[in-house]
């Protein structure tokens, strides 16, 4: 299905083609002016000036070309050459049709070459309660799962928790210590207690604790770099309480998945590729790749010339490179982060063999990606392109630093959505919104409310931007937010409700009304921004398309009403453009993450 931008930019390429200009320059893009077209198109200025011609002249001749296009209701040159194309009402009809009869996509169109792609994020850690600074991460990469597999991609979404790293050694002296555990530090294979000695509250209170104890005693940071060891080594007793740490955490973090209506269909760790370390190692080892460096094993993945100023202790500067090379085993023996992502490369490569791997993390861990996908190429783990990191700005207070509780604390993520329910369901209250629905159904829309406000106020965003956390404004019935959305949803379901209780039915769309030219030209632009969205990685351009969608319909309805249309084949059409931008609204929330309540 292709919307009318792309079909008419095919005609605008063919004649200037048929003028003897490179087609390549003929880009049709939406009007600047819509007040003057809907349309328009630039390439005769630069065509002119490659054939030393006039420009006006030119794009006049093009123009008489188009101007036999019935799809066309008027092709006029303003300016030195700009085309300007206004598109005939039947033409516009034609285009809502077609969205309106596509159930599944809208009129969205999906790629001609589906791959298999999987997509990293979300990134929780055993042990630790999931807090703010998790929730872009969880939103963008749930998003871009949803797009991609709507495009037609075979998409695999991995938790890939953090649980195999310096914090588990952390954890595992830290609860020996307290007595907590003592029957799984017995040597030997066990068997060892299949209920976990610890609660997650106990995890939490523990994990700072050790952190601070190891930043102040070198004898207790070695201890827990020991138990790290040990543990990546096999040490039964150690494998079995780690096994209990993973499963506690697990519990509490699909509690918080499950209320941002997160899913994934891996919940895999760093240890799961513990399997294939051994032979990563003797692979880097073989090919020259692994080299000794001051006691560590590292992978050199600076290119011939990369270099940087590196401040050395004295305060004199020396060249080193840039990147730096990758850390692949610490002098005490351990795995590292870096190593366990580029065995996990090589374990999804394995297992899945996907085309393409995208990491949502914060752009703060560019380098660290950049290190480990060179690596990744330079050991044939993967092709060069197809390993991307999806870096994002952060979530500030108005103090424009990262957001913090009043007390200067992070805010754990459960609690965020609980104090976004309560703004909802007294955003609700204000507007007189389901106080005579059951309460469980009110809850429910408190709800979906509160996660509304979170996701389109992050996703609203450039992922690569930063913004400011404004609970009162995200939470608004009014301007660019999620629960304005939300209402537009209901508005329009109550709407044909109405008319089904009339008897009233969908017809065939007619374009009389200015309103419903710029509700079909809506419908029309969203192929473009579901495409936009999934070429750049940006989720943005479906948000920013759901506001427009949600605008132009509020201008529809109130100047072209529809349950009192002056006859019913005005009826008919009004209700088809209704429910063509309701099934198209409520798709590209829920490409966004968002579910909509059924009323309000």
């Amino acid at each position: 299905m292709t919307d009318l931008k792309a079909a008419l930019g095919e005609a605008v390429q063919a004649a200037f083609a048929a003028e003897g200009v490179d087609a390549a320059l003929a880009r049709v893009t939406t009007s600047d002016r819509p007040d003057l077209a809907d349309f328009q198109s630039n390439g005769a200025l630069a065509a002119a000036k490659a054939l030393k011609a006039n420009p006006r002249e030119l794009a006049t001749r093009v123009g008489d070309r188009l101007a036999a296009d019935p799809r066309l209701a008027s092709v006029e040159v303003a300016g030195p050459g700009f085309i300007n194309l206004k598109v005939a009402d039947d033409a516009l009809a034609a285009r809502a049709a077609e969205v309106a009869a596509d159930a599944d996509h809208a009129g969205a169109s999906t790629v001609d070459r589906p791959r298999k792609v999987l997509i990293d994020f979300a990134g929780p850690n055993v042990a630790k309660p999931m807090h703010v600074g998790h929730l872009r991460s969880s939103i963008i990469g749930e998003s871009l799962k949803r797009i991609f597999r709507f495009r037609g991609d075979t998409v695999t979404g991995d938790a890939h928790f953090g649980d195999w790293g310096f914090q588990m050694g952390l954890l595992i002296v830290a609860v020996g210590d307290e007595g907590k555990a003592d029957a799984f530090f017995a040597e030997g294979d066990g068997p060892f207690p299949d209920v976990s000695p610890v609660s997650l509250d106990d995890l939490e209170r523990l994990y700072p604790l050790a952190a601070g104890k190891a930043k102040e005693d070198p004898a207790y940071r070695d201890r827990a770099r020991k138990a790290t060891a040990e543990l990546q080594s096999g040490r039964a007793g150690y494998r079995a309480l780690w096994a209990q740490f993973v499963a506690v955490s697990r519990t509490a973090l699909e509690r918080e998945f499950g209320a941002l209506g997160v899913t994934f269909d891996l919940w895999n760790g760093e240890s799961d590729a513990d399997p294939v370390m051994a032979e990563m190692l003797a692979h880097l080892s073989d090919t020259g790749l692994l080299v000794e460096d001051d006691g560590a094993q590292v992978v050199h993945v600076a290119r011939p010339g990369e270099t940087r100023k590196k401040k050395l202790a004295d305060g004199s500067t020396v060249e080193a490179p840039s990147p730096p090379p990758l850390l692949v085993v610490s002098s005490e023996g351990s795995a590292m982060y870096g190593t366990t992502d580029l065995a996990t490369i090589l374990d999804r490569r394995k297992s899945l063999d996907p085309d393409l791997i995208l990491y949502v993390v914060d752009e703060r861990q560019a380098e660290h990606f950049q290190q480990v996908f060179r690596a990744a190429v330079l050991a044939g783990y993967a092709e060069e392109g197809a390993l991307e990191h999806l870096g994002f700005g952060t979530m500030n207070g108005a103090d424009g630093k990262p957001f913090k509780t009043r007390a200067g604390g992070v805010l754990k993520l459960h609690d965020l959505i609980s104090m976004a329910t309560e703004k909802a369901d007294q955003r609700l209250a204000e507007a007189e919104l389901g106080a005579d629905m059951p309460a469980d159904e009110h809850a429910d829309i408190a709800h979906k409310v509160a996660i509304a406000a979170l996701k389109f106020a992050d996703l609203s965003n450039a992922r690569t931007t930063s913004y400011v956390f404004d609970l009162d404004r995200f939470t608004s019935f009014e301007g660019k937010t999620g629960p304005y959305l939300l209402y537009q949803v209901v508005r329009i379901k109550s709407l044909l409700r109405k008319a089904a209780d009339q008897g009233a039915a969908v017809g065939p769309i007619i374009i009389a009304e200015l309103a419903e030219r710029d509700l079909a030209l809506t419908l029309d632009a969203f192929d473009q921004a579901v495409t936009d969205a999934y070429e750049r990685r940006m989720p943005h351009a479906i948000a920013e398309h759901a506001y427009r969608l949600a605008q132009s319909f509020s201008k529809f309805y109130a100047a072209c009403p529809v349950l009192v249309a002056p006859d019913e084949a005005t009826k008919g059409s009004r209700l088809a453009l209704s429910k063509a931008a309701l099934d198209q609204l409520a798709i590209a929330l829920r490409l966004l993450g968002i579910e909509s309540p059924e009323r309000m």
